[in-house]
């Protein structure tokens, strides 16, 4: 059986994709208490803490170290730090642990911007580092608009194969089967009828801009209106549409899961929908409160690592 290690495993998105493909995690780690609390009430396991004090020698032996490296530093909504983040620091933390236990396959992800920061210092940093501990990297934006899951949210999946196993006549990832097989899903679909009051808004300032009756059914964010200004986190969508990116963090009234236009009034998503968009089963455990939709904002969506690990083709 293939093992894999969770580092900054959050509630666990890679472990749900990769344990339903029949592999074994051998090790998990994440600094958040609250987060930890989270993963250990899903998986029976409370994860080791912070990853800078634990020695790469008492973690177990892997084939794929999974890491969804925090992207704070990355993000086009935080400072953009970068790798001279502490944050972004982390991923030497990878580094270290992959040039030590030498797994086949690092599967990690980070959002887009990871692509552009710094003039692309970044990313050379990210590929020089893996290529000296000896590993091939090859980097893809998906969207998980284009997978059947009715949310937009695009993310690089940084694909490391170490380097005597891959085969120079055959690319390391193939999506597209997986992609054109995909059911087409809106947000509709997934919205609860009856849901808290606190999360409907009760604003004079309201503006519905295009009849819903005149719009057709898209696999993206379908944006109808707009309160206060339309800034960050005050914008309405179509149920017809996808769920924007839900976020961590982030301002305004619609803030982590955007504002949408359902049979209640102008709302936020519940979240239970909020699991429903990341693709998580409702009983999978999270927080209360905020902290519930941050973990969720922070998390990767299980189908899109089972669908990139599925693609993978190494020699």
């Amino acid at each position: 059986m293939r093992t894999f290690i969770d580092l900054f495993c959050g509630i666990g998105g890679f472990r749900l994709a990769l344990e339903k493909q029949g592999l074994e995690c051998v090790f998990s780690s994440d600094i958040d208490i609250h987060a930890q609390k989270a993963y250990k009430d899903n998986f029976g396991e409370l994860p080791k803490g912070d990853i800078t004090e634990i020695l790469e020698q008492k973690i177990p032996g892997h084939d794929i170290l999974c890491a969804g490296f925090p992207c704070q530093s990355f993000s086009i909504s935080g400072k953009q730090g970068g790798i001279s983040d502490n944050r972004g620091r982390l991923f030497y933390e990878i580094v270290r642990i992959a040039k030590y236990h030498k797994p086949k396959i690092l599967l990690l992800e980070n959002v887009k911007n990871i692509l552009s920061i710094s003039n692309g210092k970044v990313i050379k940093t990210i590929e020089d580092k893996l290529c000296e501990i000896g590993y091939n990297l090859e980097k893809h934006v998906l969207n998980a608009s284009h997978f059947g899951i009715p949310q937009s949210r695009e993310r690089v999946y940084f694909i490391a194969i170490r380097k005597d196993m891959v085969s120079s006549n055959k690319p390391t990832l193939c999506c597209e089967p997986l992609k054109k097989s995909a059911k087409e899903i809106y947000l509709e679909s997934i919205l609860e009828k009856e849901v808290d009051k606190n999360l409907i808004i009760q604003r004079d300032d309201i503006q519905i801009t295009k009849d819903e009756t005149k719009v057709d059914y898209m696999s993206k964010p379908i944006r109808i209106g707009i309160l206060n200004k339309g800034g960050q986190g005050e914008r309405i969508y179509s149920p017809k549409g996808h769920a924007i990116t839900q976020s961590a963090y982030g301002g305004g009234v619609g803030a982590r899961t955007g504002l949408y236009k359902t049979e209640q009034g102008v709302r936020k998503l519940t979240i239970s929908e909020c699991k429903k968009v990341m693709g998580f089963p409702l009983n999978h455990k999270v927080s209360e409160g905020m902290k519930g939709y941050q973990q969720l904002g922070n998390a990767v969506i299980p189908a899109m690592i089972s669908y990139v690990y599925e693609g993978i083709q190494v020699v």
